[in-house]
């Protein structure tokens, strides 16, 4: 009896693909890039399971070339804003996240990412290797302190808290906007629920952690910039199109605030060319996730996803749970 055939459509760690090779067939794009649209309607047909990435945009389009064999499709990514939830519940695949395990690795990177702009980083990196330093100097890269400051957390989820308990850690008061209050953090840290006005007025770091819904596309944009400190820190380790790239390169190059960390795009890989000249902002690769135990452990939860489906069993995660009532 032939085994059951799966599809990674990027490389993942190796021991990760040891364990789905164990049980099933296994091809894998070994090539470092996404697959083009055309490239993935190919390589899924037959398939009775795909390990995607947020890269790939499964619709119905893609669902129907895979064939009615398909049962599952497991994100290598907890966000799941590439898939049509819809589509895939009619055609009856289940379609699954990898929550949870990326939390500290991200609000790491986030953290990481207000420090560094605070305290301009990469800027005085830079100055050091282009052999510009000649000396100490009193009012050389003066940054912005952390300690005391205020942090406003947009979006108060696993990694939203995570973020809040690291910055507590460094004395910053916390608010946070969030479509319900918790009465937990807000007594274990001393948080204070606000509306959005106020979080944008009173944030000296605002911190984005929303999930992109239609909602919260552009969360950020020209008016919500106006509104905040001159001297404030603009932080998006979310999703790309939750900040107006183009009104936030407009609000950095006129100081409207003073600077901004950014690991998400709008229009991912490419980013919005005015940014790539202001020494005010840091632009990364979208590597928050990206630790070893972190990856690792994304991909043991995409494979045990696959490996209960195509056994007969419920999955951990499943992000369209009408599904399972066929």
């Amino acid at each position: 009896m032939a085994k059951p055939n799966v599809l990674v459509t990027r490389m993942v760690p190796q021991e990760n693909l040891d364990r789905l090779r164990e049980r099933f067939d296994v091809e894998v794009n070994t090539e470092d890039r996404p697959l083009t649209r055309e490239e993935l309607k190919s390589k899924v047909k037959g398939r009775d399971a795909i390990l995607s990435m947020l890269t790939d945009t499964i619709d119905g389009e893609i669902l129907d070339a895979a064939g009615p064999k398909c049962r599952i499709v497991a994100n290598f990514a907890v966000g799941y804003n590439n898939f049509d939830l819809a589509a895939a519940t009619r055609r009856g695949v289940v379609l699954t996240n990898t929550p949870g395990v990326l939390d500290d690795a991200t609000a790491t990177l986030a953290f990481t990412l207000l420090l560094s702009v605070a305290r301009r980083i990469v800027e005085a990196d830079k100055y050091v290797r282009d052999g510009k330093w000649t000396g100490w100097a009193p009012l050389f890269f003066i940054g912005l302190d952390v300690d005391g400051k205020t942090l406003g957390v947009a979006g108060l989820g696993r990694i939203g808290k995570n973020m809040a308990r690291k910055a507590a850690a460094f004395g910053m008061k916390i608010i946070y906007n969030d479509v319900r209050r918790d009465a937990e953090l807000e007594a274990a840290l001393g948080a204070r629920f606000v509306d959005k006005e106020t979080l944008l007025r009173e944030s000296d770091f605002l911190t984005l952690h929303v999930p992109l819904i239609p909602e919260t596309h552009h969360y950020i944009g020209e008016k919500e910039l106006a509104a905040m400190k001159p001297t404030a820190v603009l932080i998006n380790a979310a999703r790309g199109p939750v900040v107006d790239e183009k009104a936030l390169a407009r609000a950095l190059k006129d100081k409207v605030i003073w600077g901004a960390g950014l690991d998400v795009f709008e229009n991912e890989p490419k980013v919005e060319p005015d940014l790539l000249g202001l020494d005010n902002v840091i632009v990364v690769p979208h590597v928050a996730s990206g630790t070893t135990e972190t990856r690792l452990n994304m991909g043991r939860i995409a494979v045990d996803n696959i490996v209960r489906v195509l056994g007969g069993q419920p999955p951990a995660t499943c992000v369209n749970p009408d599904v399972l009532k066929k």
